[in-house]
């Protein structure tokens, strides 16, 4: 077990309408001039963008916006957002979208107030000092950005992905209607479904000894996720089951269930160079990947995969063959992906990697082979070149 400090700013507003109180949210922020950041038709259309102009224009709140994030969020935005909140004069940031539009406002936030080029904080070049304070209404379930400290930006300059992590970036409050997730594309349900997944189990799987009371809430978070998804693919506006996964978003990746372990991100780093070389979907690339990730590092600690099959996935304890119980609950995560429609190989996600990508996917994945990733093992250039290639 590992000391810990948890820390979780955010207040939440959740249930239906909740959206209709961001004028008086924004009001107690005591700001001047607000930039609306959305992603694209969906906000419009849906009447979202006009209820919370709206509720901004009732509060007296003066705001711009600016709309455009697409999944994967790009730095020539950010870099647009941060030139017209200067022009503008804006210190509040409110985020109406999902994980990409909280993770641009982030970075327009810490461009606002820190003295260099914004894409030095996700290098890792400077450290950040602060951002302008960001409020979110959520609209996927997913990323788990409306209450972590992290922020993922794609430079399309090499089309590198890469995050900075820091608590100046919290949201101050995150308005959660799971209704405003209705309209969701069920591909892009999944994918979030599996994001969250993805959030508790990078930090689930773990080498060291743990507190039974955060793997007791993460297997249960993790179930809840499971049993959930799966109601969405059949009925996918069941207010019940789209509230479920909204607050597992948000519980998955605040800090909750990381409490006395070190995690891995693995599986986090391999796909993030998918993502920006390919543009695929977050939650998808981590379906892709997980399975070669496991087969490749579960020797490790079998314990902790056999632990995982039972708790979480219902599988037959071996008590005699742990290695057995392990292979087993990855076919049956992998079964599982494959009933809410997401890919176990990088070829179901229309990719056909050729010897050279693969090659240049490990190579920016170790940083031009400077850096290991994983908690749970230690991954090297070579591991990772192997795991993209198993994954292929």
């Amino acid at each position: 077990m590992q000391d810990f400090e948890l820390y979780t700013p955010t207040k939440v507003i959740f249930g239906k309408n909740a959206e209709s109180k961001v004028g008086e949210l924004v009001k107690s922020q005591n700001c001047k001039k607000v930039l609306v950041h959305f992603g694209g038709h969906s906000a419009k259309k849906s009447g979202l963008l006009d209820r919370v102009f709206d509720s901004l224009n009732k509060a007296g709140i003066d705001y711009v916006s600016l709309g455009g994030v697409v999944p994967n969020p790009r730095l020539s935005k950010v870099y647009e957002g941060i030139e017209l909140c200067k022009k503008e004069g804006v210190d509040f940031i409110l985020a109406v979208g999902g994980g990409s539009v909280i993770d641009s406002s982030k970075a327009i936030g810490y461009g606002m107030v820190n003295d260099c080029d914004v894409w030095d904080l996700y290098t890792g070049k400077a450290a950040p000092t602060g951002c302008l304070p960001i409020g979110a209404i959520l609209t996927i379930a997913a990323a788990g950005s409306e209450m972590s400290n992290s922020s993922v930006i794609t430079n399309e300059d090499g089309w590198l992905k890469r995050s900075c992590n820091s608590d100046y970036a919290r949201c101050k409050f995150a308005i959660m209607n799971p209704e405003l997730t209705y309209t969701l594309p069920p591909y892009q349900t999944s994918s979030g479904c599996t994001d969250i997944l993805m959030h508790t189990m990078e930090r689930y799987f773990t080498k060291g000894s743990t507190m039974d009371i955060t793997d007791s809430m993460s297997e249960a978070l993790m179930r809840t996720v499971i049993k959930n998804s799966k109601i969405l693919v059949k009925d996918p506006k069941n207010y019940k089951a789209r509230a479920e996964v909204m607050w597992a978003g948000s519980l998955s990746h605040n800090g909750l269930t990381g409490c006395g372990s070190i995690g891995d991100w693995a599986c986090h780093q391999i796909e993030h160079e998918l993502g920006g070389m390919f543009d695929v979907a977050h939650g998808a690339g981590l379906a892709a990947v997980w399975g070669s990730w496991a087969r490749y590092v579960y020797k490790t600690n079998p314990a902790r995969f056999a632990q995982f099959a039972v708790n979480v996935l219902g599988v037959s304890n071996d008590f005699n063959d742990q290695e057995k119980t392990a292979l087993a609950g990855i076919e049956a995560m992998e079964d599982y992906y494959h009933s809410i429609n997401m890919p176990t190989s990088i070829k179901e996600l229309g990719i056909d990697l050729t010897d050279e990508q693969i090659e240049e996917l490990a190579y920016k994945c170790s940083f031009k082979k400077t850096r290991t990733i994983g908690g749970f093992k230690t991954l090297n250039f070579d591991d990772i070149l192997e795991i993209y290639k198993m994954a292929r």
